[in-house]
């Protein structure tokens, strides 16, 4: 037992790390920063990338069109080659609903080495280059917004001096998979990119939440946004980087009143999500493939897998480190089950999730080496290009 003695202590000691030394990333207090409201407000333009969402959009576009917001603003949406309706349906809620102007457009297939998305953001910020916007709010199809998110958005940028401000968008969490998975989904992005550490100015650590992201204009236009991060499939994060990079001050943190309305009932719907993009996460490198599924093991699976040996064999030791280790895995998880709403005996279960992440991860592996890649909406990004040289 030697061996499974020195592996349990191995994630104990990780546990104790990611509790006091992880940027307390499993605390769920931060929220928009204090702010004042601005004696003049900027004018915004809303960039809606939309590819076939008529099925969430008159839950979320209504939302953005009733924004009370004091200042000049409008909204951009971009229907990205949909089969569905989209863009009709889109001009029939402004229609019905009124409140902000909205213009629809289209920008036709993207080029090789753009993401769709991404091209279709690119028509929307050229478009609102016409009316001089301050700032941009770049928000997906699925997302709504209270009356009043703009207003606060705008109001927190400007007393923090950020140049971005985004809100992580509250997930649905209805169906049992959704229970399981989502809180999850948010504690790993989380740990990966600790939420204190961003607003650092002198911090390496970069990431937003591309459902809800203000941007100042001349953020964008001095990180050369979308361009320099094109290719990007995790667009949210290399748009962070690439602000930060360029000099600007960042912000993320979760939303309370900026919600995502899409559904994903089933456990293929969760697993599509995060497998399209995991292996880009890794920068499609085995090496950090492999050591991501062992730190997994060693930090998520070890803990529950030592207790449970320790006890069958009577080796106290086993058992007792095992436990402390899992027992401090539940209690960082608990704040953000409280945070989903969710009953508390789902933190014990978090290294069952955490090896569906990992099954996950290495699918998504199998898929770039399938050349299938992150298949999204029926498109396919394999090998991304690289980004374009900044003039």
């Amino acid at each position: 037992m030697d061996a499974v003695v020195w592996i349990t202590a191995a994630s104990l000691a990780a546990w104790v790390w990611l509790l006091v030394g992880q940027g307390f990333f499993w605390r769920t207090d931060l929220r928009l920063p204090p702010r004042t409201d601005p004696s003049e407000w900027p004018s915004v333009c809303v960039v809606v990338p939309a590819r076939d969402e008529a099925a969430v959009l008159p839950e979320s576009l209504p939302s953005l069109l009733a924004q009370d917001y004091p200042g000049r603003a409008e909204i951009f949406l971009i229907d990205d080659g949909s089969t569905d309706g989209t863009g009709t349906l889109a001009g029939e809620l402004a229609l019905r609903h009124g409140g902000l102007p909205l213009t629809v457009d289209s920008p036709g297939e993207p080029p090789a080495g753009w993401t769709g998305k991404l091209w279709a953001v690119r028509h929307g910020i050229g478009l609102a280059r016409a009316r001089d916007p301050e700032f941009l709010l770049l928000t997906d199809a699925d997302i709504a917004h209270e009356p009043d998110s703009l207003r606060e958005l705008v109001a927190a940028a400007r007393t923090g001096g950020f140049d971005l401000v985004s809100l992580m968008a509250r997930l649905r969490v209805e169906s049992v998979w959704e229970r399981l998975v989502v809180p999850a989904f948010v504690y790993f992005f989380a740990q990966l990119y600790p939420f204190r550490w961003i607003a650092r100015k002198g911090s390496r650590t970069a990431a937003a939440a591309g459902g809800c992201v203000l941007l100042s204009a001349e953020a964008a236009d001095r990180a050369a946004i979308p361009d320099s991060i094109r290719h990007a499939v995790i667009d949210d994060v290399a748009l962070a980087r690439a602000v930060k990079g360029s000099g600007g001050h960042i912000w993320l943190g979760l939303a309370d009143r900026v919600d995502s309305v899409r559904p994903y009932p089933r456990l293929g719907d969760l697993w599509r999500m995060v497998s399209r993009s995991a292996y880009a996460q890794l920068r499609h490198n085995p090496l950090l493939l492999a050591g991501t599924v062992a730190g997994l093991a060693l930090v998520y699976l070890a803990p529950p897998v030592a207790l449970v040996a320790g006890l069958a064999t009577g080796h106290g030791l086993t058992a007792l480190l095992g436990g402390l280790a899992w027992l401090l895995m539940t209690a960082t998880y608990l704040p953000m089950l409280r945070y989903y709403g969710q009953p508390p005996w789902l933190a014990p279960l978090l290294p069952g999730t955490a090896f569906l992440y990992l099954l996950m991860t290495v699918d998504s592996a199998v898929q770039h080496y399938r050349g299938r890649g992150a298949a999204w909406k029926g498109r396919t990004y394999s090998r991304p290009d690289p980004a374009p040289e900044r003039q």
